[in-house]
């Protein structure tokens, strides 16, 4: 009979989910993972293979919570602009609370592995359409109510936002003053 797990994987990938954030996949080394996960180095790949298969994992979590709230916040009631703002004015203010300033693990690893690391890159991809398609789905709304001109380009200004998002997230890691991405955010809503 094989030893018990000393250690809960579920808790194990959001630690190393943590680590990952903060410092990226090539920052992350195996020992910031045993550090931060509590176990040793074969704990660590007997449970997960590898330290890309729990990257991997990691990236997955947060696309499972981060990004899926942040589509949840769109389809709120309400009217569409306001949700709109509400949104990223929550995406400002969350990144730059966070004393270590991650901003977005998508974003980052798109900006660390794109063109270098498939896998990643797909779950990226996957991330941001998702994301994309619900701003596309709440210009639609927005549409429908009379907020949003109908001629304008539901797609256009979906990927239109998408790429405000991404960019609004790199500036807020290194921003020293918020009022930059207030302007963003007032420019953003005030040209739908």
């Amino acid at each position: 009979m094989g030893r018990p797990k000393q250690f809960d994987p579920d808790d194990a990938v959001e630690r190393a989910m943590d680590v990952f954030w903060r410092k990226g996949y090539a920052g992350t080394t195996p020992q910031d993972l045993v550090d931060a996960l509590g176990i040793g180095k074969g704990s660590l790949y007997n449970a997960f293979g590898s330290k890309r298969a729990l990257f991997e994992r990691a990236l997955r979590r947060y696309r499972d919570s981060q990004a899926a709230a942040l589509v949840e916040m769109l389809e709120e009631p309400g009217p569409v602009k306001a949700r709109l703002r509400k949104t990223l004015e929550f995406l400002a203010r969350t990144d730059l609370a966070d004393p270590d300033r991650r901003g977005c693990m998508a974003v980052n690893t798109a900006a660390e592995l794109a063109g270098t690391d498939e896998a990643a890159t797909e779950l990226v991809r996957r991330m941001f359409a998702r994301t994309e398609d619900a701003f596309r789905a709440l210009i639609e709304e927005g549409q429908r109510s009379g907020e949003i001109a109908p001629e304008r380009d539901p797609a256009a200004l979906g990927s239109l936002l998408l790429n405000t998002v991404v960019g609004l997230r790199l500036v807020a890691r290194v921003t020293e003053n918020p009022d930059r991405l207030v302007r963003v955010i007032d420019a953003t809503v005030d040209s739908l």
